[in-house]
């Protein structure tokens, strides 16, 4: 059937701007999303406009190099299609469902068309889970939820890449599920360390990498995110598994979005994006979601362009999310990595209801004590900490341990820190966080609880410290090394705050080691 379509019903190229083709169809037009092919399949476009009784206008998702007027163009009869089955665990495709990780095609698959509509309300669960990644910061602050959004905001530089694959190594080795990395727009260096990552880690086998890469047309881009949900739905709708979807990055969607939508003559909205951003933006996001089948976990790194959060691509990103994790130039500067900042960062499922009285306490404990200290800073930076009350002292001490004991040492940076990745548990994280707030630590330097994983590493840091004496650094650390010239008296408030940029710049050399692996 197929076949005659594509036999049948040809046209001929009209005009070629950049990656936008006029096609004229004398005998049936094609209708919109379908794919036509042009010199013997090289050259694939998507028909997105009808312009007229017997004209189309379409995008290429190819260079079109070679593409001339009167060229003939053959109609496909169907929309872009992707392969689906258990034949694509393990692998890497492209956006067209072709293989890119030199092995031979799989066999034993289906191709499904990546224009689906998202689940009916009426199938979708209303059930709320915690979903735990082993990141401190996270866990206790912006708790993630299974079967939600989850986005991982920030500039150029800041470590969203770095916290992704973070999580991918945490969590798929504890998922029973199937998780499937989409690169849109991204490097393809990124890519091929990724896989290699996941094969090491012994991981692939429940894994499917989709990539639309950064020298790709925008048409190819822009569907290359809704090729991986077309997978991801077959896994979670016919074979009933939990899918831990990862895409890095959504604002690129929205970028290339907006090419096509100025390639195609549209009148650009706000700050010259496409005025259909909205409704495209939908179109992906509604398709992620919990049903009574299974469910779909999404976690989205999202560029924030200039570093404006006012900016119409991340605002739109907000609205769908149900947690919003922010990661901060400035904290990624003095060293505390992950570069999170608690402030900005909001989470759904941080209510009593769900995560529970004593977890909900304790975080807006936290915050609480952190907000403080935000607002005493520039006290202390004109008048120095001995100008602050004794009270307040104390919760400058509180922050700056607390700040501290955050920052964790990631598995994906061991070669570039020297500092062994650390997994922490929801248990340990609120243990090691209440402790702090009590004033169990207040004699322990602050350097006793940087790049640590549970509370109970601070002391032996500490016995350790004291009898390798003042010479002899420690064997994990750079960190440990910049420690030990601290002042010893750190527990009293004075001490502990007086050399507050010192300790800042003694960090700075850390943040700029391990800024070469964070990027954007």
């Amino acid at each position: 059937m197929e076949n005659k379509t594509s036999l049948s019903n040809l046209g001929a190229v009209v005009s070629v701007r950049g990656s936008v083709v006029d096609i004229r169809f004398d005998a049936h037009l094609p209708p919109i999303y379908s794919l036509l092919h042009a010199k013997e399949g090289e050259i694939a476009i998507e028909v997105l406009a009808q312009l007229d009784a017997h004209r189309v206008r379409g995008i290429a998702l190819t260079p079109t190099q070679g593409l001339a007027r009167g060229m003939a163009v053959e109609d496909t009869g169907g929309p872009l299609k992707t392969p689906v089955g258990k034949g694509i665990l393990s692998r890497m495709f492209d956006v067209f469902g072709n293989v890119i990780d030199r092995q031979a095609a799989p066999t034993d698959v289906q191709w499904r068309t990546v224009h689906r509509a998202p689940p009916a309300l009426a199938r979708r669960s209303t059930q709320s889970e915690i979903f735990e990644t082993g990141i401190k910061v996270i866990d206790v602050l912006v708790p993630l939820e299974r079967g939600g959004k989850a986005g991982l905001f920030g500039g150029a530089g800041v470590g969203k890449t770095v916290l992704l694959t973070e999580m991918i190594h945490n969590i798929i080795g504890h998922q029973k599920g199937v998780s499937i990395f989409c690169g849109i727009g991204e490097r393809c260096r990124e890519g091929e360390e990724l896989y290699r990552d996941m094969k090491g880690a012994g991981v692939l086998p429940n894994m499917v990498m989709v990539f639309g890469q950064m020298n790709e047309p925008p048409g190819s881009r822009f569907r290359v995110g809704h090729a991986a949900l077309t997978m991801a739905e077959y896994f979670r709708d016919d074979q009933h598994r939990d899918v831990l979807l990862l895409i890095d990055n959504i604002f690129r969607f929205i970028q290339a979005g907006s090419e096509v939508s100025g390639l195609m003559g549209q009148m650009p909205s706000r700050l010259g994006y496409q005025p259909t951003m909205g409704t495209e933006l939908s179109q992906l996001e509604e398709r992620i979601a919990n049903t009574d089948a299974g469910a779909i976990t999404s976690i989205q790194a999202v560029y924030v362009p200039a570093d404006d959060f006012t900016d119409p691509a991340a605002v739109h990103t907000f609205s769908h999310l149900s947690a919003s994790i922010v990661l901060s130039r400035k904290r990624a500067s003095e060293g505390l990595y992950p570069a999170i900042d608690p402030l900005q960062s909001s989470s759904k499922m941080a209510t009593p209801g769900i995560v529970g009285e004593r977890h909900y306490g304790l975080a807006q404990e936290i915050r609480r004590t952190l907000a403080q200290y935000a607002e005493l800073k520039d006290i202390i930076a004109m008048l120095g900490l001995e100008q602050l009350s004794p009270e307040d002292r104390n919760v400058v001490a509180r922050a700056r341990r607390l700040e501290r004991f955050l920052t964790q040492p990631f598995f994906t940076t061991e070669q570039f820190t020297g500092l062994k990745g650390k997994l922490v548990s929801l248990k340990d994280a609120l243990d090691g966080c209440e402790r702090i707030l009590r004033d169990e630590f207040k004699d322990y330097p602050e350097s006793a609880l940087y790049m640590i994983g549970t509370i109970d590493e601070a002391k032996e840091k500490v016995k350790y410290g004291k009898s390798a004496g003042k010479d002899s650094s420690q064997p994990e650390s750079k960190t440990g090394a910049k420690g030990d010239p601290k002042p010893a008296p750190d527990s009293t408030p004075k001490a502990g705050s007086g050399p507050t940029p010192k300790l800042e710049q003694k960090s700075k050399p850390e943040a700029e080691r391990a800024d070469n692996t964070h990027e954007s």
